[in-house]
Protein backbone atom coordinates (compact mmCIF):
# COMPACT_ATOMS: atom_id res chain seq x y z
CA UNK A 1 0.00 0.00 0.00
CA UNK A 2 1.09 3.56 -0.72
CA UNK A 3 0.54 6.93 1.73
CA UNK A 4 -1.22 9.12 -0.80
CA UNK A 5 -1.84 12.67 0.39
CA UNK A 6 -4.84 14.32 -0.38
CA UNK A 7 -6.81 17.71 1.42
CA UNK A 8 -10.40 16.59 2.81
CA UNK A 9 -12.64 19.39 3.85
CA UNK A 10 -9.51 21.98 4.71
CA UNK A 11 -7.36 18.89 6.44
CA UNK A 12 -4.36 17.97 5.09
CA UNK A 13 -4.77 13.49 5.22
CA UNK A 14 -2.33 10.99 4.06
CA UNK A 15 -4.36 7.63 3.46
CA UNK A 16 -2.40 4.03 3.12
CA UNK A 17 -4.32 2.28 0.85
CA UNK A 18 -3.87 1.01 -2.73
CA UNK A 19 -3.75 3.44 -5.70
CA UNK A 20 -7.36 1.91 -6.83
CA UNK A 21 -9.15 2.11 -4.36
CA UNK A 22 -11.96 4.08 -5.00
CA UNK A 23 -11.95 7.52 -3.37
CA UNK A 24 -15.41 7.00 -2.18
CA UNK A 25 -14.22 3.84 0.33
CA UNK A 26 -11.20 5.71 1.00
CA UNK A 27 -14.18 8.80 2.24
CA UNK A 28 -16.42 6.38 3.85
CA UNK A 29 -14.22 3.38 5.09
CA UNK A 30 -10.82 5.12 5.94
CA UNK A 31 -11.28 8.58 7.02
CA UNK A 32 -15.12 7.76 8.61
CA UNK A 33 -17.03 10.55 6.51
CA UNK A 34 -20.33 8.24 5.85
CA UNK A 35 -22.28 11.51 4.51
CA UNK A 36 -20.84 10.54 0.67
CA UNK A 37 -23.11 7.39 -0.52
CA UNK A 38 -22.82 4.54 -2.54
CA UNK A 39 -25.52 4.05 -5.24
CA UNK A 40 -24.47 2.25 -8.27
CA UNK A 41 -20.66 1.95 -8.42
CA UNK A 42 -20.78 3.02 -11.86
CA UNK A 43 -20.71 6.77 -11.86
CA UNK A 44 -24.09 6.44 -13.11
CA UNK A 45 -26.54 8.02 -9.99
CA UNK A 46 -24.75 10.88 -8.68
CA UNK A 47 -25.17 9.40 -5.27
CA UNK A 48 -21.86 9.59 -4.60
CA UNK A 49 -20.77 12.73 -5.85
CA UNK A 50 -18.13 15.51 -4.18
CA UNK A 51 -16.56 18.38 -5.48
CA UNK A 52 -12.31 17.81 -6.25
CA UNK A 53 -11.02 21.38 -6.96
CA UNK A 54 -14.44 22.80 -6.63
CA UNK A 55 -15.49 20.29 -9.46
CA UNK A 56 -18.19 17.74 -8.98
CA UNK A 57 -16.74 14.73 -9.58
CA UNK A 58 -18.20 10.89 -8.72
CA UNK A 59 -16.33 9.23 -6.51
CA UNK A 60 -17.30 5.83 -6.83
CA UNK A 61 -15.53 5.43 -9.94
CA UNK A 62 -12.51 8.39 -8.96
CA UNK A 63 -9.02 6.35 -8.38
CA UNK A 64 -7.50 7.66 -5.00
CA UNK A 65 -4.25 8.09 -7.44
CA UNK A 66 -6.30 10.12 -9.49
CA UNK A 67 -6.65 12.72 -6.69
CA UNK A 68 -3.17 12.79 -5.24
CA UNK A 69 -2.37 16.09 -3.78
CA UNK A 70 -5.52 17.78 -4.51
CA UNK A 71 -8.36 19.13 -2.81
CA UNK A 72 -11.77 17.25 -1.67
CA UNK A 73 -14.67 18.44 -0.03
CA UNK A 74 -17.62 16.01 0.96
CA UNK A 75 -21.49 17.09 2.07
CA UNK A 76 -19.57 17.12 4.95
CA UNK A 77 -17.81 19.94 4.51
CA UNK A 78 -19.98 22.38 2.80
CA UNK A 79 -21.07 24.09 6.48
CA UNK A 80 -18.23 24.36 9.08
CA UNK A 81 -18.58 22.76 12.11
CA UNK A 82 -19.55 24.78 15.10
CA UNK A 83 -17.00 25.62 17.74
CA UNK A 84 -18.31 22.63 19.80
CA UNK A 85 -18.07 20.13 16.94
CA UNK A 86 -21.54 18.92 17.32
CA UNK A 87 -23.84 20.70 15.11
CA UNK A 88 -22.54 22.11 11.49
CA UNK A 89 -23.34 25.27 10.20
CA UNK A 90 -25.46 24.65 6.63
CA UNK A 91 -24.26 26.67 3.56
CA UNK A 92 -26.89 28.30 1.59
CA UNK A 93 -27.53 24.78 -0.54
CA UNK A 94 -27.91 22.97 2.40
CA UNK A 95 -30.14 25.83 3.96
CA UNK A 96 -32.44 25.79 0.49
CA UNK A 97 -33.10 21.94 0.72
CA UNK A 98 -34.70 22.22 4.06
CA UNK A 99 -36.44 25.35 3.88
CA UNK A 100 -38.15 23.56 0.59
CA UNK A 101 -38.52 20.15 2.71
CA UNK A 102 -36.65 18.07 -0.44
CA UNK A 103 -35.58 15.13 1.26
CA UNK A 104 -37.68 11.86 1.59
CA UNK A 105 -35.54 9.08 2.15
CA UNK A 106 -32.31 11.57 0.93
CA UNK A 107 -30.26 8.86 0.04
CA UNK A 108 -29.57 11.27 -3.25
CA UNK A 109 -29.55 14.34 -1.69
CA UNK A 110 -25.47 14.83 -0.26
CA UNK A 111 -24.90 14.04 -4.11
CA UNK A 112 -27.41 16.49 -5.92
CA UNK A 113 -26.14 19.14 -2.77
CA UNK A 114 -22.76 19.04 -4.18
CA UNK A 115 -23.75 19.17 -7.80
CA UNK A 116 -26.27 22.24 -7.05
CA UNK A 117 -23.19 23.88 -5.18
CA UNK A 118 -20.86 23.65 -7.98
CA UNK A 119 -23.41 24.33 -10.42
CA UNK A 120 -24.00 27.94 -8.29
CA UNK A 121 -20.23 28.32 -7.71
CA UNK A 122 -19.84 28.81 -11.75
CA UNK A 123 -23.63 30.09 -12.63
CA UNK A 124 -25.14 32.07 -9.83
CA UNK A 125 -28.27 32.55 -11.58
CA UNK A 126 -29.17 29.08 -13.19
CA UNK A 127 -31.88 28.70 -15.29
CA UNK A 128 -34.07 25.89 -15.30
CA UNK A 129 -32.34 24.15 -18.62
CA UNK A 130 -29.12 24.78 -16.74
CA UNK A 131 -30.33 22.68 -13.52
CA UNK A 132 -31.54 20.23 -15.82
CA UNK A 133 -28.09 19.67 -17.33
CA UNK A 134 -25.98 20.15 -14.41
CA UNK A 135 -28.30 17.35 -11.89
CA UNK A 136 -29.27 15.32 -15.73
CA UNK A 137 -27.23 12.27 -14.12
CA UNK A 138 -28.60 12.42 -10.88
CA UNK A 139 -31.36 9.74 -9.71
CA UNK A 140 -33.91 10.66 -6.67
CA UNK A 141 -36.07 7.43 -6.44
CA UNK A 142 -38.65 9.64 -4.37
CA UNK A 143 -39.02 11.66 -7.61
CA UNK A 144 -38.81 14.91 -5.51
CA UNK A 145 -37.08 16.72 -8.50
CA UNK A 146 -39.91 20.09 -8.23
CA UNK A 147 -38.39 20.36 -5.28
CA UNK A 148 -35.09 20.33 -5.80
CA UNK A 149 -35.39 22.60 -8.94
CA UNK A 150 -37.20 25.32 -6.48
CA UNK A 151 -35.10 24.72 -3.47
CA UNK A 152 -31.75 25.64 -6.21
CA UNK A 153 -33.80 28.90 -7.36
CA UNK A 154 -33.93 29.66 -3.36
CA UNK A 155 -30.16 28.38 -2.44
CA UNK A 156 -29.57 31.38 -5.85
CA UNK A 157 -30.93 34.09 -4.34
CA UNK A 158 -29.56 33.08 -1.15
CA UNK A 159 -25.84 33.11 -1.61
CA UNK A 160 -25.17 37.05 -1.70
CA UNK A 161 -22.01 38.59 -3.55
CA UNK A 162 -20.79 41.22 -1.33
CA UNK A 163 -19.61 44.10 -3.25
CA UNK A 164 -16.58 46.95 -1.84
CA UNK A 165 -16.31 50.17 -3.17
CA UNK A 166 -14.63 53.42 -2.05
CA UNK A 167 -17.33 53.17 0.61
CA UNK A 168 -19.06 50.63 3.42
CA UNK A 169 -19.16 47.04 1.16
CA UNK A 170 -23.12 46.69 -0.59
CA UNK A 171 -24.53 43.32 -0.41
CA UNK A 172 -26.03 42.50 -4.01
CA UNK A 173 -28.66 40.16 -4.21
CA UNK A 174 -27.88 38.05 -7.43
CA UNK A 175 -31.67 37.04 -8.21
CA UNK A 176 -31.91 40.70 -8.45
CA UNK A 177 -35.32 40.75 -6.29
CA UNK A 178 -35.99 42.92 -4.14
CA UNK A 179 -36.68 41.92 -0.56
CA UNK A 180 -35.26 38.49 -1.79
CA UNK A 181 -35.12 35.97 1.46
CA UNK A 182 -32.06 34.88 3.22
Amino acid sequence: MDAISITVNGKAQSVEVTPDTPLLWVLRDTLGLTGTKFGCGMALCGACTVHVDGEATRSCTTRISAVAGRNITTIEGLGALSPAGVSPEVSPVQSAWLDEQVAQCGYCQAGMIMTTAALLAKNPKPSDADIDDALGGHICRCGTYQRIRAAIHLAACKCTIVQVTSGPPITVDPCDKPGATR
